[in-house]
């Protein structure tokens, strides 16, 4: 974004404010979007379980990052729903398409979740 002058900040202070912006975003998808805090919570219980139980990097990065991923989703499926709000609530078939389509993508990513945990952990507990 750009200051009162227009001049986009430069360097770190532009980092700095970039990540200022990061945390509101996230702060307001937590306060307003209950799909994301429920993934949220689930996140906070699996990453340190994904952690302790995978068996070196790779399968580390695969349970975590899964997770990371669809919090990233959810993230951009909450800024859709919002943009489309922003112009009204009445219905709309390319704006229900949109919005369909941003909930099936952090459906699959979902999905890519419980395969990532179910081929990595499951074969540990049996």
């Amino acid at each position: 974004m750009a200051d009162e002058t227009g001049h986009r900040p430069r360097g770190l202070r532009r980092m700095l404010m970039a990540t200022q912006w990061s945390w509101q975003g996230l702060r307001a998808a937590w306060h307003h979007e209950s799909s994301f805090r429920l993934e949220g919570y689930l996140s906070l219980l699996l990453v340190p379980l994904g952690l302790w139980l995978g068996q070196g990097a790779v399968e580390k990065v695969l349970l975590v990052g899964s997770l990371l991923l669809v919090l990233a989703v959810e993230l951009l499926n909450s800024a859709i729903e919002a943009l489309i709000e922003r112009y009204g609530a009445e219905w709309n078939e390319l704006a229900g398409r949109a919005k369909d389509m941003g909930s099936a993508a952090v459906f699959v990513l979902l999905l890519n979740a419980a395969l990532c945990w179910g081929l990595i952990v499951v074969p540990r507990l049996f």
